[in-house]
Order: structure tokens, then sequence, then C-alpha cells
């Protein structure tokens, strides 16, 4: 979940942004007892995220903003469903709204893109998870969006998970190389994931006691090889060229999990608006 001093610390960052030293155009148009309605709309379906941020954006710049919410973060919306009403100072309402939006249609956007690729795995066990390509200091609201959208979360950040790729294996001299140092250093706490581009990698990172292993830019045939080989020995990752078309073959071949930087670094803007 988002905590909320998190969110009021991102939310002030980016009033600032978008304020400065202010709203030259709502100041000289409003007077400070001047109040609106307005609702928050849909024009598409999708998955609803971000209630929390939106109201959050109001509600720092004017506490006595009312805000009734129709849906909650996870939710399926329709096409012309209205998600709040608002009321109150017509000032901060009008000086709050681009912000409020650009949080609630992109998250709502990752959320709904996540929900696409989950809903296309169908009856196989794999979970859509994101990956670190994210936006820079928006990250916390994307993962968020991803979980609410019904996928699952990759590695925070570098120090949640030891994670060794190709140009890890090169400085370290060999897989195992890497491995052992790895596990000589990181804390009990921390699991070691290793991606690999072939099966001999697979059967080299399975005899060191890795606890994830990712097939990477596999075709569909070798990564069944890849999953029959590791046998529940460890978590099996699946990741490169995962795409809305190609996601349900790829959890065919028995994989865990399977990771994707589309559902968010793709996803467009839901496109919802606040309309007085």
């Amino acid at each position: 979940m988002l905590n909320k001093f998190f969110i009021e610390e991102h939310i002030k960052n980016a009033l600032n942004e978008d304020i400065g030293f202010g709203d030259i155009t709502t100041d000289y148009l409003t007077e400070e007892s001047d109040t609106l309605k307005c609702s928050l709309n849909t024009r598409v379906d999708g998955i609803f995220c971000g209630r929390d941020v939106f109201e959050t954006v109001f509600k720092i710049l004017c506490p006595e903003i009312d805000i009734k919410f129709y849906f909650k973060d996870g939710d399926k919306i329709k096409m012309g469903d209205k998600i709040a009403d608002l009321s109150g100072s017509a000032k901060y309402i009008l000086m709050g709204e681009r912000t409020a939006l650009n949080y609630v249609q992109r998250m709502s956007g990752i959320a709904t893109e996540t929900n696409k690729y989950q809903s296309a795995i169908g009856e196989y066990k794999a979970k859509i998870v994101d990956t670190r390509k994210t936006t820079p200091g928006f990250r916390a609201f994307e993962k968020y969006s991803v979980k609410m959208g019904g996928g699952s979360l990759h590695r925070f950040n570098l120090a949640d998970c030891a994670m060794i790729k190709d140009n890890h294996i090169k400085f370290a001299g060999s897989l195992t190389k890497a491995i052992q140092k790895l596990k000589m250093n990181i804390s009990h706490a921390h699991k070691i994931e290793v991606e690999c581009d072939s099966l001999d990698q697979v059967k080299e990172a399975l005899s060191c006691g890795v606890d994830i292993i990712m097939l990477d830019n596999m075709d569909l045939e070798t990564m069944r090889k890849g999953v029959n080989l590791i046998n529940g020995a460890a978590i099996v990752e699946a990741s490169g060229n995962v795409k809305l078309d190609t996601v349900r073959e790829i959890a065919s071949t028995g994989v865990d999990i399977i990771s994707s930087s589309a559902i968010v670094a793709k996803a467009p803007t839901l496109d919802l608006g606040l309309d007085m």
C-alpha cells in the first residue's frame, strides 16, 4: 500500500512544479468564496486506480473540498461511469484538476494494462509481474497500480534481491563465481536470481542452489525444457518478448512468473475527465 506521508510529499512536489508562483488564470477569474460542483468520469472501460492520490491533491489545496467516490482502487469501470463527485472551492478545484488527473489517469492506465495481461494468461498458474523499467520518482505509484490491476511485483529496487545478469557474470569470471561471492556476503533474508539465456546456464545455476531462475529470451520449446529441468527446485521466471498476444503461450510452458516492462512502460493513460 502507499503510505499517506509518502503520497503527500510526492503530491506537494508535483503541485509546486505545476502551480509555481501561482495560477494566473484561476487567481484572476475566481473569488475565495466561489464554489462549484463537478464529477470525475471515465470515457473508456478500464480499471480504476489512484483514489487516495486523487483525493489528497485537493485536500492539500483545500481540506474543505468534499469528494464522494463510487469506486475503489482495482474496480472495473465502464465508459460513462461516474467515479466521483466533487464540490467546494472553485479556485482550488480548478488549480488541482490537472495534477490530480495526471496521477489517476497514469495509475488507472497501468492497472488496466496489467489486468489485460493477467486476464490473457487465463487458467495457467503464471503471474504477470513488473520490472525496474519505471518512471524515475514515480515507481511506488506504478508498482501499486500493477498490484491493483491484478499483477504481482518484482523487486522494488536493487536492495530487494540479488539478480545476476550477463554483465555481472562477465565481471565475476563465471556464473558460479558470482553466486559463490554473493552467498558469502548477502543477508540470509535475500534471494538470488540468475538470468539465463541457455539451458547450460540453467544447469549451472541449479548446481549452485539459486532461488530464482529467469529464462531470458528463450523460445517456447527451450522454455519448456528449462521448466522440466528445474522441476520445482527454483522459482521459474520468463522474460523477453512478452506481449499481450504472446503471454498466454509463455504461461503454457509452466513458468511461475512472467516479467514484462510493457505493463508499465507501454501502458497508455486511461481517458478520465473532470467535468464541471
